[in-house]
């Protein structure tokens, strides 16, 4: 019977497959070259009202402004198809709002698939020629004072002015399964995908190719979602490659609040980001290579493995900026490249960052707790931060089996000999003169380093110090530590203790 039952579920699966229709976007009006937004709309209402399908991207290329995408519709776009934004920002503008190129809220079984590419057009809505700078840190406390991004220079790394645009290119908002695999997303202004308060998503061998230049150019960002699996990318974006967040639409709220979650009949009920694993990606970032916290809602249990970080101003980083907690993460067999950045990029150079710290006057920040890193081969232009606060200790850190190789840098002198701790407050402790030694820790109760090998080059500046710092750490491990404070540091030692002791 057992037998009998599986195989009538297989059939019925099978038939589910054989009705599901192909909507040729071309059968309602689509040109080659030209705004095809309406034609392409038609053909998605069609195939949702029909109770599901693909909506097929042919061989071309079809300009858009918002599509707005619904339950059980596929997105395919074929080889050699280009679904290419419009560089007309009335072509997105909806309700008073300005969508990006596709919108999904409140559906189920939706998702974006094929070899073709979604080209975003997002250099349309920069000026190249001048830097995205405003207020946002105190240069009487950073090293280089007034001459840390003097004023009048155009920074070569960006960011780059932003003009009116549209918003975040690819966006699924309480959506329970969702699928992205093989296509390629390119130049977009924003975001390139968002995921908020899904349940249930999955992203494979897709390649994002976003501008270095331009700010806020994410390229896999996940908000308050959980059960995500994304494995197989490429990614390159001018901000953070892969991101796990905890607020909601508004972000600069403090406070958790579950009043969106309700009303939807899709995505994800708990207050958790939870459940993600990433591997076997490639990463590019112009700010963080994975980038975990910010946000009201918790975040827990994630892995990342076999993963590249290369070229970029941060590898990972983990930030409890917010009152709620960051907990059960395991990063394994990765490589990380960084390097210091000119203009205003939040990061510092630094291969791994934890970082405690309100973003909100009067309010407290979450633990970091139960964080491992096992098999790390890193090299950067400034050393591995673990910063906690006597109110909100990190709990339970580990490295197991760390290579670090300290090098200098073509912007060393400009911006290094600094912590950077943003968005944080006060102002005064966005970004601060510090010293930089191998590992520096601080207020982590249970601190463990094992196998760690850290050597330096030898045309580094004596602000660089020692091999591993630690102040105010308790239950501190080390062992097997091989290497020496920066040997151009007078004074500097292999192990530093402040307030700290250590058993091997």
């Amino acid at each position: 019977m057992k037998r009998i039952s599986v195989f009538l579920l297989f059939c019925l699966f099978l038939a589910g497959i054989s009705v599901a229709a192909d909507y040729n976007i071309l059968n309602y009006g689509a040109k080659n070259g030209q705004l095809s937004t309406v034609a392409i709309q038609k053909a998605v209402d069609e195939c949702s009202a029909a109770g599901g399908g693909r909506v097929v991207i042919p061989a071309g290329t079809f300009v858009t402004g918002t599509i707005f995408l619904k339950s059980n519709v596929n997105i395919y776009l074929e080889n050699g198809a280009v679904l290419q934004g419009s560089k007309d920002l009335k072509d997105y503008s909806r309700d008073g709002r300005s969508p990006g190129m596709v919108y999904c809220e409140d559906a189920i079984n939706v998702g974006i698939s094929g070899t073709g590419t979604i080209d975003a057009n997002g250099d349309a809505f920069y000026d190249f020629s001048k830097n995205h700078v405003y207020d946002e840190f105190d240069k009487s406390r950073v090293r280089q004072k007034e001459n840390y991004m003097p004023e009048g220079t155009f920074f070569t790394d960006g960011p780059v002015k932003r003009k009116p645009k549209p918003g975040m290119t690819l966006v699924f908002f309480h959506c329970t399964n969702v699928a992205i695999s093989g296509i390629t997303i390119k130049d977009t202004p924003s975001w390139a995908t968002r995921f908020g308060f899904c349940d249930g998503v999955l992203i494979d061998g897709i390649t994002i190719q976003n501008n270095p230049l331009v700010p806020n150019s994410d390229g896999i960002h996940c908000t308050i979602s959980r059960n995500i699996r994304i494995s197989n990318c490429n990614i390159s974006a001018g901000d953070d490659a892969i991101v796990l967040t905890g607020f909601p639409k508004d972000e600069e709220t403090p406070g958790l609040n579950t009043t969106e979650q309700k009303l939807p009949q899709y995505g994800n009920k708990t207050i958790y980001s939870e459940n993600m694993t990433v591997t076997n990606c490639v990463l590019k970032s112009s700010s963080a290579g994975i980038r975990i916290g910010y946000g009201q809602h918790p975040i827990r249990r994630c892995t990342f493995s076999n993963i590249v970080i290369h070229d970029s101003h941060r590898g990972i980083g983990i930030f409890a900026h917010d009152a709620s907690n960051i907990e059960d993460l395991i990063f394994s067999n990765i490589i990380i490249e960084t390097r210091l950045f000119n203009g205003q990029w939040w990061g510092h150079g630094e291969p791994i960052h934890l970082s405690s710290i309100s973003r909100f006057e009067g309010q407290p920040a979450g633990q970091i707790k139960n964080v491992q890193f096992n098999n790390i081969n890193a090299i950067g232009e400034q050393g591995i931060l673990v910063f906690g606060q006597k109110e909100s200790p990190m709990e339970n850190i580990r490295f197991n089996n760390v290579q670090l190789r300290m090098r200098k840098g073509k912007e060393t002198m400009c911006y290094g000999g600094n912590f950077d701790l943003r968005p944080a407050t006060p102002k005064a402790m966005q970004i601060f003169e510090h010293d930089i030694p191998g590992i520096y820790a601080g207020h982590v109760n249970g601190l463990t380093i094992r196998d760690f090998n850290l050597s330096w080059s030898n045309d580094l500046p004596d602000f660089f110090t020692h091999g591993i710092e630690c102040n105010d750490v308790k239950d501190l491990l080390i062992n097997d530590f091989v290497g020496t404070g920066n040997p151009n540091a007078p004074g500097s030692e292999k192990v530093k203790l402040v307030n700290s002791a250590y058993r091997k």
